[in-house]
C-alpha cells in the first residue's frame, strides 16, 4: 500500500513550493482515485503488450512478473450468493477470473446464444461434471440449475482498487483562531497500489492539479515526469 497522507503532503508541498495554490482535501480526493484507477488498468494494458515481446530472464528485472506482481494485490476468491436462480458477483469486481463448482470443477462460461444449442443436445448439455454459466452484469446462471446452494459456486477475480481518502479532522491552530486540518488516520484509507507506485501517483495528481488550479505548466513539468519514469521502466 501507499500512505495517502504522505502523497497528499508531497503534492501541497510542490505546489506550495512553486507557489501554486493550494489544493483541498477534497479536491485531492477527487484527483487522488482518478490517478489511481489510470495506473491500476494500465496494468491490464501493459501486460498483454509485454507478453508478447516474451519475458526477461532475470529475477529483478522481469517486466512481466512485476506487473503480475502488482495484480497479485487485487487478486480475491469468494463464494457467491444465490437468490433465486443467479448467482451475484463481488460488488467491488474489476474483472472475473475461473468460477468453481464444489471447490474442484471449472464452470465454463458461455454467451446465450451457444447456450441454446448446447443446451438442446443429450451429448452437450451441461451436468454436474461439466457445469456452464451465462453473465449477465453482476449476476451469473449457471447449468444445470440443480446447482443452488450458497457455498457450492466460488470465484477468483480481479477486485477494483478501494477509494483512497485523505480524511482530516478541523482543531483551532495554537497560534491563532483560525481552523486548521489534521490528518485523520482512523479514517483514512490508504492507496491499494504497489509501494513502487508512489511516485507516480504523485505525477498523476499534480497534473490533474494543474487543470484544477488553471496552472498548464503544472500539469506539463509533471507529466514529462511520469513519461520518463514509465519509459525507464519499460526501456
Amino acid at each position: 500500500m501507499v500512505s495517502v497522507d504522505t502523497v497528499y503532503q508531497r503534492v501541497l508541498a510542490i505546489l506550495n513550493k512553486e507557489n501554486r495554490g493550494y489544493m483541498t482535501p477534497q479536491e485531492f480526493n477527487l484527483l487522488a482515485n482518478q490517478a489511481q484507477l489510470e495506473i491500476f488498468e494500465q496494468y491490464f494494458y501493459d501486460l498483454t503488450q509485454f507478453n508478447r515481446g516474451g519475458q526477461i530472464n532475470n529475477e529483478f528485472a522481469n517486466i512481466v512478473k512485476n506487473i503480475k506482481e502488482k495484480i497479485s494485490l487485487f487478486k480475491k476468491t469468494a463464494a457467491l450468493t444465490y437468490s433465486t436462480d443467479t448467482y451475484a458477483l463481488p460488488s467491488d469486481l474489476y474483472r472475473l477470473g475461473t468460477v468453481y463448482y464444489n471447490d474442484s470443477i471449472e464452470v465454463e462460461p458461455i454467451d446465450q446464444i451457444e447456450f441454446l444449442y448446447i443446451n438442446t443436445s443429450p451429448l452437450t448439455k451441461p451436468d454436474t461434471t461439466r457445469p456452464i454459466y451465462t453473465r449477465s452484469g453482476l449476476l451469473i446462471k449457471v447449468y444445470p440449475t440443480t446447482i443452488t446452494s450458497n457455498t457450492e459456486i466460488a470465484a477468483s477475480y480481479i477486485k477494483k482498487p478501494a477509494t483512497a481518502q485523505w480524511a482530516h479532522v478541523e482543531v483551532t491552530d495554537d497560534n491563532s483562531t483560525d481552523m486548521v486540518k489534521l490528518f485523520d488516520s482512523s479514517s483514512a484509507v490508504d492507496f491499494e497500489l504497489h509501494e513502487s507506485e508512489e511516485t507516480v501517483l504523485v505525477y498523476k495528481i499534480l497534473a490533474y492539479a494543474g487543470l484544477v488550479i488553471k496552472q498548464p505548466e503544472i500539469s506539463q513539468v509533471a507529466e514529462t515526469k511520469d513519461s520518463l519514469k514509465t519509459q525507464k521502466e519499460k526501456s
